[in-house]
């Protein structure tokens, strides 16, 4: 049986993704052609400038896809971790997924090291606090509402407490320092159960 136009357009689609994220992660963006691209999935350059306008455009996907994957299992541990006992619980959780993703070398090379090279670091920072504020935003919230810290604070916590995050996965995708993911949950939950 043949195959649909739309069902085609969706496979030829995909395909071009799957082969940039594996040559996005293995080679890096700047490292990474066109050409490499439409070889890896065996398609047209036709076929790759049909579906997105350029390079940057397939990059970005691939970038806001991570950040999605990563926000989904970091939201489902959170949930998976309220503790009545301690509104920390959950928070913690979700940033764990957040550095156990931060390990990870595809999430390393296209979201951490990539990314702010090819957005820019102002439009990097401002993407990832949008894609990951809501979450954050509503952990910090009913930190707050439990009396922690005044609920105007919500989400200058929120911002802090991410940017806290981001360096922390930033230094161990370089992996320079010596520092281990486990020290640095350690000095974050310290920081997080702190603030007053």
């Amino acid at each position: 049986m043949a195959k649909s136009p739309s069902s085609q357009a969706a496979e030829t689609r995909s395909a071009i993704v799957a082969a940039a994220r594996t040559l996005f992660a293995e080679r890096g963006y700047a490292q990474t052609t066109v050409a490499d691209i439409v070889a890896a999935a065996d398609v047209t350059k036709g076929a790759l400038f049909h579906y997105f306008k350029s390079k940057d455009e397939l990059f970005i996907e691939i970038w806001r896809q991570l950040q999605l994957d990563m926000d989904a299992e970091a939201r489902a541990a959170a949930f998976a971790a309220i503790d009545r006992s301690d509104v920390f619980a959950a928070f913690l959780a979700g940033s764990r997924v957040y550095l156990d993703w931060a390990s990870r070398p595809d999430y390393q090379r296209i979201v951490l090291v990539d990314g702010p090279s090819v957005l820019g670091p102002a439009r990097w920072h401002e993407m990832e606090f949008d894609l990951g504020r809501a979450s954050l935003v509503a952990g910090t919230t009913f930190i707050a509402s439990k009396g922690h810290f005044p609920a105007a604070l919500a989400e200058p916590a929120a911002l802090m407490l991410q940017a806290s995050l981001n360096a922390a996965a930033y230094a161990l995708s370089l992996g320079k320092l010596g520092i281990t993911r486990e020290q640095y949950l350690d000095t974050f939950e310290r920081l997080l159960r702190g603030l007053r």
